[in-house]
């Protein structure tokens, strides 16, 4: 198994062979030209500019590039990372963009590693705080019918394994994940608006309202017009 005592960053390109290992330090995969093929048990993606990925310690994978090809790799020592940490499939938005450029910048300053620790110890943290694609898709779309098929095509996972890898990042399956921001944001409509308990159902996509009411209350206890009396005095 590899291993490694300090953080390192460098640009690495990649064969057409399949390569097998698992290494004991955490790994961050920024792609700069081409893209990567990376197998998991139970995840299989295409690494391209769009993304970057974190692979934890002792995960076992396979990957090659069947283009040409040059990545940003920075190898993370044991003792810099969070405990427990696992795969993320992260979209390389302008935060993490901007993360990139400082972390290429430090593949040319050798004389000072302290800068580099900083932003590792940064991007780290990142690790605790950011929300993998999957969940970013809940949060924009948790209004309308979810199928827990299309989240684990987002994460590249088989679906039996997306449930127990949900729970494990959220403390919450899927299905309570979503209906606890459906709720909160039914509730929110019901004391903070003049909107009917109808015009309220055909946002959340219910048939009609009845549908949405039965939904409420299972959920509450009381119905949608009941909290909304008991709310707005």
């Amino acid at each position: 198994m590899e291993t490694v005592n300090h953080i390192t960053c460098e640009k690495r390109s990649y064969t057409r062979d399949f390569q097998s290992h698992h290494h004991a330090f955490g790994q961050f995969l920024f792609p700069l030209q081409g893209s990567l093929d990376i197998q998991m048990q139970w995840q299989e993606i295409n690494l391209n500019a769009d993304y970057c990925f974190y692979i934890p310690p002792n995960l076992e994978h396979n990957y090659r590039s069947m283009d040409r090809n040059e990545f940003l790799i920075v190898d993370i020592p044991l003792h810099y990372l969070p405990d427990n940490t696992s795969d993320m499939y992260i979209r390389l938005d302008k935060q993490w963009n901007a993360i990139r450029y400082l972390l290429l910048e430090e593949t040319e300053n050798h004389d000072n590693m302290s800068s580099l620790v900083n932003l590792t110890r940064y991007v780290t943290d990142k690790l605790q705080t950011s929300n993998p694609p999957s969940i970013e898709y809940i949060h924009q779309h948790y209004k309308e019918a979810i199928r827990i098929e299309t989240l684990a095509s987002i994460e590249h996972y088989h679906p039996v394994y997306y449930s127990a890898w949900f729970k494990k990042k959220t403390g919450k399956s899927p299905k309570v994940y979503i209906t606890e921001l459906r709720l909160k944001e039914a509730k929110h409509l019901l004391t903070s608006t003049n909107w009917s308990i109808s015009d309220i159902s055909e946002e959340f996509r219910f048939e009609n309202s009845s549908s949405f009411t039965r939904w409420f209350v299972q959920c509450t206890g009381i119905s949608p017009q009941k909290y909304r009396n008991l709310n707005n005095r």
